[in-house]
């Protein structure tokens, strides 16, 4: 069956300025444009918004869609498989929070006691999960396996204190970061605290720290896209200039590019 942008809009559920920004990107392009001059798509078109919507949900960027689905050796069963096992995760993780929601309604009216930590471990193995869906493999090729494991180790094991101050930390660095942004210094005092709390943020997942370590996950941060957003959301050149100041922070030499 073939349709129009406007049938593809309805069928998949995504509108027909976003089917069209697909097809200006190269992400996804209509099978023909007929005489009237409107997109027409084919089964294969189909199939293509399936995985690229399935991937989009799982957090990929559009960028790296395009990389995955038009590499010659893409295989759609294969990718489905993969798409499975990670919407099976995302179930468990889910479950953990219903879990943790009803535990706390029947400790509420007393049915059972409920510790601290336990009202928090879903949210923390949410953390996990979703480090796991977006970075996950590069981290375990770059740290290795043992590294990551008991990284995450240390976040199921974080006391509610040490939760808070944690994600609390998450948030000092970013309103820093953008106060030291405005100096335009990577040197400067505000910037070296920054790289200071990120250094204080990172301890409570890393099972040790080095310089050297720290400094590449600041080249991390500008060299994948995914960690760029985060920081550049905030304000364009934010990932660079932390990584900037982290160097200086180090003293690791690295490429300022």
């Amino acid at each position: 069956m073939e349709y129009t942008v406007k049938g593809l809009s309805k069928l998949a559920g995504v509108s027909t300025r976003t089917l069209r920004y697909y097809d200006e990107i190269g992400l996804l392009k209509p099978m023909r444009t007929n005489s009237s001059g409107y997109r027409i798509y084919g089964q294969k078109e189909i199939d293509l918004l399936q995985q690229i919507l399935f991937y989009r949900e799982l957090g990929v960027s559009l960028k790296k869609i395009k990389e995955i689905i038009y590499d010659p050796s893409f295989d759609i069963d294969t990718a489905l498989i993969e798409h499975r096992k990670a919407l099976i995760k995302r179930r468990k993780q889910l479950d953990l929070l219903i879990a943790n929601v009803d535990k706390t309604i029947a400790s509420r009216k007393g049915g059972m006691k409920m510790s601290d930590k336990e009202k928090f471990q879903g949210f923390k193995q949410k953390i996990i999960e979703e480090n796991e869906r977006k970075y996950g493999k590069e981290i375990r090729d770059k740290y290795g396996e043992d590294t990551v494991n008991k990284s995450n180790a240390k976040i199921l094991g974080m006391t509610q204190e040490q939760y808070n101050e944690w994600t609390n930390l998450a948030s000092q660095i970013i309103e820093t970061l953008k106060e030291a942004f405005a100096t335009g210094d990577p040197g400067s005092e505000l910037a070296q605290k920054a790289a200071a709390l990120h250094k204080r943020w990172l301890s409570f997942t890393w099972p040790s720290y080095s310089k050297e370590a720290h400094a590449a996950l600041a080249q991390m941060y500008v060299d994948d896209e995914r960690f760029t957003v985060y920081y550049d959301k905030e304000q364009p050149g934010l990932a660079k200039f932390l990584r900037d100041s982290i160097l200086i922070y180090t003293g690791v030499e690295g490429n300022k590019n």
